[in-house]
Parts: C-alpha cells; structure tokens; sequence
C-alpha cells in the first residue's frame, strides 16, 4: 500500500511526539486543519511553505512531502511548464510498466546527468509519437 500525505504526518508527529496542536502551533497552521490533513480529508493540500516547516519540525524530506500532497515545488513549476506535453505519457508510463518505474527509481537514487538527458530525450521521442 502506498504511503499518503496525511498518514506519513500523523506516524511522525507521534514518533515526535507532538500532539496535534502543538504540530500547528509550531508550522501556524489551525490544528483542525492538521487533523483533516492527517486523516486525508483536507479539501486541499496546505502551501508549499507549510509543507516545508511540516517537514522541518518532523525531520522529513521536504521535496517528498510537497510532491506526496499532489503539489509541485515552487522551483520545479517552469521544468513542468516547459515539458507538460511529455508529463502524461511519462506518467502513464510509469503506471504501466514496472521495468520501466524500476530504472527510473534506480536512476533517481544516484542520478548521474548523462542518465538524466538520455532518459528526457527517450520520453520526449515517446510523446512524439
């Protein structure tokens, strides 16, 4: 089962812990929030800036946590502009072909930048197609 935004919060903060409110105290966020947050019943996700001092004061992967609430790091958003067409086939890809999400996930352990161009420019041929 795959882990979710909410669900990873809640085992840190009690690995900490730190009680719900003193969570939100600590990011300035409500605590009824963190709640709906922790539960996966949040209407949306919190700004990257929350996410960020969530990560901080749980010693979690900051960039991990933006992209496991369905957002994208404010720094990543021109790289998603410039290659959105190439973007669904990847996902897709990934979806569907495990060998595929394997070499990606090897990749991306100790990304070396060769891998990198030569992997963008195979997805690229790919959504030409």
């Amino acid at each position: 089962m795959s882990q979710s935004f909410g669900r990873l919060i809640r085992d840190a903060r009690k690995e900490k812990g730190y009680s719900q409110r003193d969570l939100a105290k600590r990011v300035g966020l409500d605590f009824t929030y963190l709640s709906k947050l922790e539960n996966d019943r949040a209407e949306y996700p919190p700004k990257e800036e929350a996410i960020r001092q969530i990560a901080i004061q749980l010693d979690l992967d900051a960039e991990e946590l933006i992209f496991l609430a369905g957002r994208f790091p404010e720094r990543d958003e021109e790289v998603v502009r410039q290659n959105y067409r190439m973007l669904p086939v990847l996902f897709r890809r990934l979806k569907t072909d495990p060998d595929f999400a394997q070499e990606v996930s090897s990749m991306l352990g100790e990304p070396n930048l060769a891998e990198v161009e030569n992997f963008v420019e195979s997805v690229s041929e790919e959504s030409e197609d």
